[in-house]
């Protein structure tokens, strides 16, 4: 199926629009009804990639929390899973039934059994199988003939070394973010992926996020004005005795205070099982049914021989000594593992930052950040922990209209900018013309949640928790507006300002939003299907290494501020090139090459 002209996306667009989705309600429930005639799915039909005759198979290494996220995103038109690999009974017990800790987590991980109508558990393992600790594990999956591809949801320090052996299989890659660990990571796997003609993904799956693609439309028609400046925020009420990056241990741990050994995953396990014999209602009975077969799962955990597979036991900056079960099961926490806040969630919101800021370029690349001051720190949590707790900082992108040539500000004389024989620039190539972007991710406090609002000199746009988008005109907030064509072009029109819809799905009534899980996975596939080079991934390597350049240089802005010094970097483009040597974090590429290279699965 070849890709949507700009014309048949803009179905409708004469009309009156109503603010959310407004560039893309029409030709949603357009192509929603052209679906049920070309057998094609909604985000085949938006994005223009079509299917695929014949389903890709693929294996998935790590099926944690993420993991079976995108398990839920896996379309058995686009994709087959015949194997899946995890060291954790628990997390390949979630993969086949799905998660049972609440109903929101069920949506987001429904398992397989569900995801590819298997009748039973058993019919599900003649199909899938399973590489545990106990018969080769990932390397295992490698080997296997049957995989042509693998999407590798493990700990960020696995992401490079798990993608190189992968490709050295001759298989394709989708790696969750961030990319890999540091940024010379990034540039081995990306002239791998160039060297072997396999496709390597990254999962910020903003790129096809429907929502995110009505802002950038909105954006490039103008209606905001001049862009310059987006704020983005992800607060969250993390608390000590109450952090989603601090789960439960398997087998227990000390309680501080007393110093006795608590099991928390038991002690729920026994509180579903007493629950279950007083209950009487089928559908209660079920679902506590459902539950203590996880949690069981889960306090099977404890047999895994964490220090075998990789995981460190080390002595926490208090003194105290953390297991290698405690770095597997918390592996954010540490910069040996993670990457801290600007990896997990930072990552995602500069490249939507970024995805806006070039959106109006003219040359259609990414617009790559000019300078970044960050400040950050462990305000909240004690010292059991590495990764920060707070993150505060504020990046200078540049605008359509920037020239470096004459940001005399930003080059310093020794650059010999502005160049000499270069004249006066012209009217449009403003050195001032640059989009500042802040960013904060905070824990103890969740107000506000997350999302960007992205500011103009015509309007606002408004992103929440990826779920809705609302329009303003100016700076006015106290109603959304609509869009009219006067003359040709679109303008804000608040006659209408009270029609509105939550969302772009809900208002064309096709279902929840989509966050793009889907839509990436099938994009991925259907390159894999169509080889050519003009069909690839939207988050290809260069793209995927940039936003893991504007993460990893944050933290080393962080660094610095911690050390006393100026929490301040300038970015060099030879940072970005996939070609160059250079580093932002101190990462060496040859060095990472032969590491990788000699790299031993365990």
């Amino acid at each position: 199926m070849q890709a949507l002209t700009a014309d048949q996306k803009q179905v409708g667009q004469d009309n009156y629009y109503e603010a959310v989705g407004v560039t893309r309600r029409d030709f949603i429930k357009g192509v929603a009804a052209a679906g049920a005639v070309s057998g094609a799915g909604l985000g085949a039909m938006y994005f223009g990639y079509g299917k695929v005759s014949d389903p890709v198979r693929v294996g998935v290494i790590g099926v944690g929390d993420e993991g079976n996220v995108l398990l839920g995103g896996c379309t058995p038109d686009y994709v087959t899973v015949k194997a899946i690999a995890d060291i954790r009974p628990s997390s390949i017990h979630r993969a086949f039934y799905g998660d049972w800790s609440s109903d929101a987590a069920l949506e987001a991980r429904p398992g397989l059994i569900k995801q590819y109508g298997y009748s039973s558990y058993d019919e599900a393992r003649r199909n899938v199988t399973v590489y545990d600790q106990k018969n080769g594990g990932i390397q295992a999956l490698l080997d296997d003939p049957e995989i042509e591809a693998v999407i590798i949801a493990l700990p960020l320090f696995l992401h490079a070394p798990i993608a190189i052996k992968a490709m050295e299989k001759g298989k394709h890659v989708l790696t969750e973010k961030l990319m890999a660990h540091n940024v010379a990571q990034c540039k081995v796997m990306a002239r791998h992926a160039k060297e072997t003609g396999l496709h390597l993904a990254t999962g910020h799956q903003r790129h096809y996020s429907v929502l995110y693609d009505n802002a950038v439309h909105l954006i490039r028609m103008g209606l905001l004005g001049q862009l310059h400046h987006i704020r983005a925020q992800w607060h969250r009420g993390n608390l000590p005795g109450r952090d989603s990056w601090q789960m439960p241990l398997p087998g227990g741990e000390k309680a501080t205070a007393t110093g006795k050994m608590v099991n928390k995953i038991v002690d729920q396990l026994n509180s579903f099982k007493r629950a279950l014999e007083k209950e009487s209602k089928p559908s209660e009975i079920e679902n506590l049914q459902k539950k203590v077969l996880q949690w069981t799962a889960w306090n099977e955990d404890r047999l895994v021989e964490a220090e075998k597979h990789g995981y460190e036991d080390l002595k926490l900056p208090n003194g105290s000594l953390r297991s290698a079960m405690e770095e597997l099961v918390r592996w954010r926490l540490w910069e040996r593992t993670g990457g801290g806040l600007m990896a997990e969630l930072g990552s995602h919101q500069l490249d939507a930052s970024s995805i806006f800021c070039s959106a109006l370029r003219k040359d259609g690349s990414k617009a790559h950040p000019l300078t970044v001051h960050a400040v950050g720190g462990r305000h909240i949590f004690p010292m059991d922990r590495d990764a920060e707790d707070h993150v505060y900082c504020m990046f200078e992108f540049p605008g359509p209209e920037y020239d470096p040539k004459f940001d005399v500000g930003y080059y310093s004389e020794a650059d010999n900018y502005p160049p000499k024989d270069k004249g006066v620039p012209a009217y449009d190539a403003d050195p001032n013309k640059k989009v500042v972007v802040t960013y904060s991710s905070i824990n103890g406090n969740g107000f506000g949640g997350y999302g960007e609002v992205v500011m103009g000199t015509k309007g606002t746009i408004v992103l929440d928790r990826e779920k809705e988008i609302m329009l303003y005109k100016d700076s006015d907030t106290s109603s959304k507006v609509s869009v009219k064509k006067e003359g040709g072009a679109y303008a804000l029109d608040t006659q209408a300002s009270g029609n509105f819809a939550a969302s772009v799905a809900r208002a064309s009534a096709e279902g929840p939003v989509s966050r793009g899980y889907t839509e990436e996975i099938e994009h991925w596939a259907w390159c894999i299907r169509h080889p050519a080079p003009e069909n690839k991934p939207k988050c290809y390597p260069e793209v995927a290494m940039a936003d893991a350049v504007i993460a990893l240089t944050t933290n080393v802005a962080m660094a610095k501020g911690a050390r006393g010094e100026p929490g301040f970097v300038k970015f060099e483009e030879s940072w970005f090139d996939r070609d160059s040597d250079a580093t932002p974090d101190g990462s060496d590429t040859k060095v990472e090459e032969d590491r990788l290279k000699n790299w031993k699965i365990v």
